[in-house]
């Protein structure tokens, strides 16, 4: 589809050859990587593409490589893989500059369209200081799809629940994107982020 890889980082040899397999399926190129060190110690020549990582690791943690790959301002596009109990680290994460995240257990098909959305925007990465698509703002050029589908729910007035039934994911992580989004957004209140997102056409 592209000449971008998928970075794939997991300290458990079995997850990486199950994501492997299903990146194969899938059709993306993509290397892994048995730990962040061994991503990080490629720098500046990491082929372009995104990285998907999990976030609890010996040594360096998932967090810790999304630190360090912004630190190196690397372009590429982070996807964490969380644990059930671990949404705080996915807030941390969505701060620290993630893309997007996903929690265990996540069904094959949410992998491969977060993967492809994210192999996507790597491809049309513009040089610094180019402008974003004529009439989107640029906090909405940035969003992932999810956030887009949650902003959607947040633009019609449905409830966290409603929009974790909607989309299929908990009430918690519908929390974590909204807040995300005000960040993203520059907005303080709910009700200045519906006004953001109904006068963008949502």
């Amino acid at each position: 589809m592209t000449d971008c890889l998928v970075h794939l980082v997991d300290d458990d040899e079995a997850m990486r050859e199950s994501l492997s397999f299903l990146l194969d399926v899938g059709g993306h190129a993509h290397r892994t990587y048995p730990d962040a060190q061994a991503l990080l110690d490629r720098g500046s020549d990491l082929e372009p593409g995104c990285i998907v990582t999990d976030v609890r690791m010996p040594g360096l943690s998932g967090l810790d490589l999304l630190r360090r790959v912004r630190a190196l301002d690397l372009p590429h596009p982070v996807i964490i893989i969380t644990g059930h109990a671990d949404v705080s680290m996915a807030v941390e994460a969505m701060k620290a500059g993630a893309w997007d995240f996903l929690e265990k257990p996540f069904d094959d098909k949410a992998f491969l369209r977060l993967v492809e959305a994210a192999v996507g925007v790597s491809a049309k990465t513009a040089p610094a200081g180019s402008a974003t698509p004529a009439g989107e703002p640029e906090w909405l050029s940035r969003l992932s799809p999810r956030e887009r589908d949650v902003l959607a729910g947040v633009a019609g007035g449905r409830s966290n629940k409603e929009i974790a039934r909607d989309l299929e994911i908990s009430a918690r992580t519908v929390e974590v994107y909204r807040a995300n989004l005000m960040t993203k957004a520059g907005v303080r209140t709910l009700s200045d982020l519906m006004r953001l997102a109904l006068a963008a056409g949502y």
